[in-house]
Parts: C-alpha cells; sequence; structure tokens
C-alpha cells in the first residue's frame, strides 16, 4: 500500500497535477545599478577581453625585458652524413675531384648578452666537432675532433642605430599605456552597463506605466457605460473612452515585448545564460559631492592613458629620427674574439696543450653618392617628428576641453535630475486631482487624457534624467580615472605595480 501511494504521488508530480511540485518557478531577482556594474566588471564578455588584452600587454613586455638577460643557447648536429664526389683544391692550384664518404658531427654552447646602452652584442661560447671518414687510406685519420673550449666575442657599432636602447624608453611608455587603458576600459564598461541598465528600467517603467493605464482605463470605460446607459454622458465620449482602453492595451503588449528584448540584452552583456527574470531598482539616492574643473584636469593628466600616449609619441618621432641617422650617415663597427682551440683523435686529447685563436676586424661604411636618398630620409623624419609635435600638442589642447566640458556637464545634469524629480511628483500629483475630478463630473475626458499623457511624460523624463546623470557620473570617473565620491584615484596601486 506504500508502495502503491508512492508511485501515485510521483505521477501526480510528473504531470503537475500537485501544484508548486511539477515545476519550480522561476525565482525574481533584483538588481540595483552598482550590482550590476559590478557584475558586468567581472564577469562580462567585455570583461574578460579586457582582461586578456592586458595579459597580451604584459607577456609583450615581458618578451622585451628578456632582452636584457643574458641569452643561452644550445644548438648542433648529429649527424650529417655525406658520400658524393667533391671537388678538392691540390697544392699545385688544380682542383680535382675526389670522393667523400664521411659523417660530421658538432655542438655548440653560446651564454650571450645584449649591450643595450652601447648597442654590442657580447658573448661566451663553447664548441666541439667530430668528423668520421668512411673512406680507408694509409693517410687518412679515421675519427677527428676539434673543439673550442671558450671563446669570448665582442662586436661593437659605432654611429648606427642603438635600437635597443631606445625600445627602453618606448616599451616602458607602452606597457604603461596598457595597464592604464584596462583601467578605462573597466570604467568604460561601467558605462556601458549603465546605458543596459536604464535601457531596461525605462522599459519596465514603461510597463509599468502602460499596465496602470490599462487598469484605470477599463474602471473609466465601466463608469462611462454605465453612465451612458443613464443619458448623462454622450456617445462620443463613450467611444473616446473606448479607444483610449484599446490603446493602452495595445501599448501593453509592446511595452511587454521590449521588456523582454531589454532583459535579453542585459543578459548577453552580463553574461547570464539563466532564464529567470530580472527587475531593477530605481537608483534613489544621489552621491553628493563637489567636482572642481581645475583638479578633475590635474587628475586625468596625472592618470589617464592618454597623457602617457603624448609622450610615447614624441619619443617614437625622437625614435625615427635616429634610426634615419644611423642608418643613413657613415658606420663603423668593432669585431673581436680570443679563444682557445685543439684538435685530436679523441675526446680528452682535444682540450688538452690548447693553442690560441685571435680575431679582431674593424669596418665601415661611407656613403660616398646616394642622389639625394640620405636627405631625403632624414628630411622626411624631420618633418613626421615636427609634425607629431604639432599634432600632440592640437590633442592635449582637445583633452583639456573634452575634460572642462565634461565636468561642467555633469553639473548641469546633476542639476536637471533634481527638476525632472519634482516635476514627476507634480504632475502624479496632478493627475490624482485631475481623475478624481472627472469621475466627480466636473471635467471632460480631454482634460483627463491631457493629465494621463503629462504625468506618463513626467515619469519616462525622470527615468532619463536619472540616466543621463549616471551615465555623467561613470564618464567622470572614466576620463579621469578618479573616483570623486571616495576622493582617490582609481588606480591608487599604479604606483606600486
Amino acid at each position: 500500500m506504500k508502495i502503491f501511494f508512492n508511485f501515485f504521488l510521483f505521477l501526480l508530480m510528473l504531470f503537475g497535477a500537485v501544484p508548486g511540485l511539477a515545476q519550480v518557478k522561476p525565482q525574481i531577482r533584483l538588481f540595483t545599478l552598482p550590482e550590476v556594474v559590478r557584475m558586468a566588471k567581472e564577469n562580462s564578455p567585455s570583461y574578460r577581453y579586457t582582461s586578456v588584452l592586458f595579459e597580451n600587454r604584459q607577456w609583450q613586455y615581458k618578451t622585451f625585458k628578456a632582452n636584457f638577460f643574458p641569452q643561452l643557447n644550445l644548438n648542433g648536429y648529429l649527424p650529417e652524413y655525406n658520400k658524393n664526389i667533391v671537388p678538392v683544391l691540390q697544392p699545385n692550384g688544380s682542383i680535382i675531384p675526389q670522393p667523400n664518404h664521411s659523417a660530421a658531427s658538432a655542438l655548440a654552447l653560446s651564454l650571450g648578452q645584449e649591450v643595450w646602452f652601447t648597442g654590442g652584442y657580447i658573448s661566451i661560447n663553447s664548441n666541439i666537432n667530430r668528423f668520421d671518414d668512411f673512406i680507408e687510406g694509409s693517410e687518412r685519420i679515421p675519427r677527428r675532433y676539434t673543439a673550442v673550449p671558450a671563446t669570448i666575442t665582442f662586436n661593437q657599432p659605432f654611429f648606427g642605430y642603438r635600437w635597443l636602447k631606445w625600445e627602453n624608453k618606448v616599451q616602458p611608455l607602452r606597457y604603461e599605456e596598457a595597464r592604464r587603458e584596462y583601467w578605462e576600459r573597466m570604467e568604460g564598461i561601467a558605462e556601458e552597463a549603465t546605458s543596459h541598465f536604464f535601457n531596461l528600467l525605462l522599459s519596465q517603467i514603461s510597463y509599468q506605466i502602460a499596465e496602470k493605464n490599462v487598469s484605470t482605463n477599463q474602471i473609466l470605460y465601466k463608469n462611462a457605460e454605465e453612465r451612458f446607459s443613464k443619458g448623462t454622458m454622450p456617445e462620443n465620449e463613450l467611444l473616446q473612452i473606448e479607444l483610449s482602453l484599446m490603446n493602452s492595451r495595445q501599448n501593453l503588449e509592446q511595452t511587454t515585448l521590449d521588456v523582454e528584448a531589454s532583459t535579453l540584452r542585459l543578459k548577453i552583456f552580463l553574461g547570464l545564460t539563466d532564464d529567470d527574470p530580472i527587475t531593477l531598482v530605481p537608483p534613489a539616492e544621489i552621491p553628493e559631492f563637489a567636482v572642481d574643473e581645475k583638479f578633475a584636469l590635474e587628475q586625468a593628466h596625472k592618470y589617464r592613458q592618454r597623457m602617457i600616449g603624448f609622450k610615447r609619441e614624441l619619443v617614437e618621432a625622437d625614435m625615427t629620427m635616429a634610426r634615419a641617422k644611423g642608418e643613413t650617415g657613415a658606420t663603423a663597427s668593432l669585431f673581436a674574439s680570443f679563444g682557445l682551440t685543439q684538435q685530436a683523435k679523441n675526446i680528452p686529447d682535444v682540450y688538452q696543450q690548447l693553442s690560441e685563436q685571435q680575431r679582431l676586424r674593424i669596418g665601415f661604411n661611407i656613403p660616398v653618392m646616394d642622389w639625394g636618398r640620405s636627405d631625403s630620409r632624414l628630411g622626411t623624419a624631420k618633418a613626421n617628428l615636427e609634425l607629431v609635435k604639432a599634432n600632440v600638442e592640437q590633442q592635449r589642447i582637445n583633452f583639456d576641453q573634452d575634460i572642462y566640458l565634461n565636468v561642467k556637464r555633469f553639473k548641469v545634469l546633476r542639476n536637471q535630475m533634481a527638476v525632472a524629480k519634482r516635476t514627476d511628483e507634480i504632475a502624479e500629483k496632478r493627475y490624482n486631482l485631475t481623475k478624481d475630478r472627472y469621475l466627480d463630473g466636473q471635467i471632460s475626458i480631454l482634460d483627463l487624457n491631457v493629465a494621463t499623457e503629462e504625468r506618463d511624460k513626467a515619469t519616462r523624463s525622470y527615468i532619463s534624467a536619472l540616466r543621463s546623470f549616471w551615465s555623467a557620473y561613470y564618464n567622470l570617473r572614466h576620463i579621469t580615472l578618479y573616483d570623486f565620491e571616495l576622493n582617490k584615484p582609481i588606480i591608487s596601486e599604479l604606483s606600486n605595480q
């Protein structure tokens, strides 16, 4: 009997006969603007892209830094087999083809280091070679070894372009740009999250307005039918109320669709994959803090990625000029090496009674006639340098003006939002008074429609004012990388990294 009862209960659950057991109702979640911004900064696809991009820049910078450390390399071949006929130079100067049947093996170890401040390169090398001759003969040695236990080489160019010296100036600036760009992108994510938040909030407010209008129009239409049946209302006014009811129902259907679309966009942006509905809570309190244009400009100059970009552009222009001079004028180079070497029939003997090997070479290149090619390259680089300087100066002016105007705009939007809030309160109160007067028969339906439109417009205007204010709030953080509410830089840990 107990088994039968359990089976019957299972069937009821399966087919939904027991309310609440067949399926779990979706849980409605309440989100505030700070929560949406936090989620966007922690889990959104935009955040993941920003993080991966910064990680890529970090690896690029580590690759550059590796140039300042010694590089240890091991190379060779084991073995190289040859069986052919090769031309052999004879003592008398003639060349006679000779059969060759041999194998060679080599192993080399090198430790090299760039001398970035001079543009030179110094290295320590060691190698050993083995040669096997498979052709028999009384004068032939079937196996030989040669070795260079240690060789120090130094190569120093003069008057040329020292690429690593210039890269040491540019790459730290690029990395600093990347770090600041990361924080700017994070604040950009906050701006985008704010936009999606208010898109959905405005859709939900419009849905609430439409739902309220349908409910009100149903009451008015029912009241109008009673008055029309008593002969106290003309048919024209009854038809007008019926038309308003139909329009409000259509508007409710449209706002329902808008809410679904805006919810889907917000979920995609936040990286949410569930089907639970979302209800947004309008920001009730507005942060109170003063913003001074001069102070905001100082913070932007101190923390914005663009300011580092200006420095980098000027350094890169100087680097281009240096490259043009180094690659077009007279150049010289010094190559020197000193080492020990030996050859023997076995490995132990190859490291005994070592002989010195030395090498010194001084080379030079002096352009005699290039038909103005050098002058053209230098002239182009100089003109580019002046162009970059002028462009950077203009961009600095535009940068300062943009900061100044955005701070002014933020102050204006704060005042406008307070006015919009009061307008919404007045419009709601006026609508309630007008509706009561209409129900008492003191005014016409046209007056009520006007009050309804003004109330709906005022509500939407207040939400739009909220949206403009909070967009300006996060934009202010974005363009200065400074938190004026907490009175501290957003990237305060920048100097410690």
